[in-house]
């Protein structure tokens, strides 16, 4: 018979979650992002939302994410302490307050970009040899994958 796990491991279906939780562990991993602080994923990826819309507040940033405004406040808290973002008053609402990165926030949002764009030459190193058919199917096959993730994660299963 032959072994489990090797008979797993020639399953496209096991072969590409595999690499989604080696991708998922890589994105939750601690980085500095160039500054001397630690950044967790929602961190960053909090910084990314602040510096992609500009003038953004925190109910802005709640509803964008799909989060309460609460658990945007606590990590806008930590981001204010490790003196990433600050708080600035609204010029078009005086009685709201607007996010905006600091000069270390900018520096977290820079080598975060840049950790994306080594993560696209990886991806493209990897599909270099493909010929143009191989890549539209590709980009086709994930397209529909990733449509039909958000269903199936709505279904119950087992």
């Amino acid at each position: 018979m032959m072994n489990m796990k090797f008979k797993n491991r020639t399953k496209m279906s096991y072969t590409f979650l595999r690499i989604v939780t080696k991708i998922s562990e890589l994105d939750r991993k601690i980085r500095y992002y160039g500054t001397d602080r630690p950044l967790y994923e929602a961190e960053i990826h909090m910084i990314k939302s602040i510096k992609e819309n500009e003038g953004i507040h925190v109910t802005g940033l709640a509803d964008m994410l799909g989060v309460t405004k609460g658990a945007v406040s606590q990590i806008i808290m930590k981001l204010e302490h490790k003196g990433m973002i600050i708080k600035d008053t609204d010029p078009r609402n005086l009685s709201r307050l607007v996010l905006k990165l600091t000069s270390k926030g900018e520096t977290a949002y820079l080598h975060h970009e840049k950790l994306h764009q080594k993560y696209d030459e990886l991806f493209y190193a990897v599909l270099e040899n493909a010929t143009e058919e191989n890549k539209a199917f590709l980009k086709s096959f994930l397209n529909s994958l990733d449509e039909q993730i958000d269903t199936f994660g709505k279904e119950e299963h087992i």
